[in-house]
Formats: C-alpha cells, structure tokens, sequence
C-alpha cells in the first residue's frame, strides 16, 4: 500500500500559528512571571528557549498560568520541529521515488499499450468467425 507524502502546504499556516504563540508566549511569559521575565525581549527569548527545546531560561515559572504557557510554547515546539523535519524529509523521499514512479508509468503503458493489441487482435478473430461458429 502506497502512502501518500506530507503535504508541504500546512507548513507555512503551521509556521505562522507557531509565530504568533510565540509572540503570545512572550507576553504572557511577561505578565504571567513578572518576577522571572522583566520584559517582553526576555519573555520572547524565554518562549524562544522553550520552543526550541532548550529549557527554561533561569527559573521555571512560579504561577499556573506560567507553567501551563510553557507546556504550551514547549508542545508547539515540539509539533513544529516534527512538521518541519517531516516536510524536509518528503523533499527527499520525493526525489528518490521519481526514477522509480516513471519507470512504473512507462511500465503501465507497455502493458496498456500490449493489451489493446491484444483486444484488437480478438476484435479481428471475432470478425473473421464464420456466423455459426461460437
């Protein structure tokens, strides 16, 4: 069974979704764990940090706000790099089934191509039967 690639065309809506949590994660990061983040440029390196799987940036968050942003920021991470790494991969996979899917279709064709023959061939037999014959 034949599965069928990843669809590149969710990366870019993808990437864009992970931009704005990002975005959000910061501000949030900001307002949810003032005593950790003192500005929105440290939030955005904080959410940095956790969608790219490196950690926390000094200390984990005190708050449940703050902890659950950065469950979120650490799972879109996570679905993100599984997105990309997916949709880079199918660039290659892609390209080394190319030489094998033309080969395949000029294989289909042959055996189109000989089975039309062959129906012709049994159209002229049935043509040339005798009507009593059959």
């Amino acid at each position: 069974m034949k599965v069928p690639p990843l669809s590149r065309r969710w990366l870019l809506p993808a990437l864009l979704v992970s931009l704005a949590t990002l975005l959000l994660g910061a501000g949030a990061a900001t307002a949810f764990e003032s005593d950790t983040v003192d500005s929105y440029w440290r939030g955005l390196y904080w959410a940095i940090a956790l969608m790219t799987t490196v950690g926390f940036i000094g200390n984990a968050p005190h708050s449940g706000a703050g902890t659950a942003m950065s469950v979120v920021l650490m799972v879109s991470g996570f679905l993100l790099l599984s997105l990309v790494s997916a949709a880079l991969a199918s660039l290659f996979v892609r390209e080394d089934e190319q030489p094998f899917e033309r080969r395949e279709r000029a294989a289909d064709e042959e055996i189109l191509r000989t089975l039309a023959t062959i129906l012709e061939r049994l159209d002229a037999r049935e043509r040339r039967r005798p009507p009593g014959e059959g």
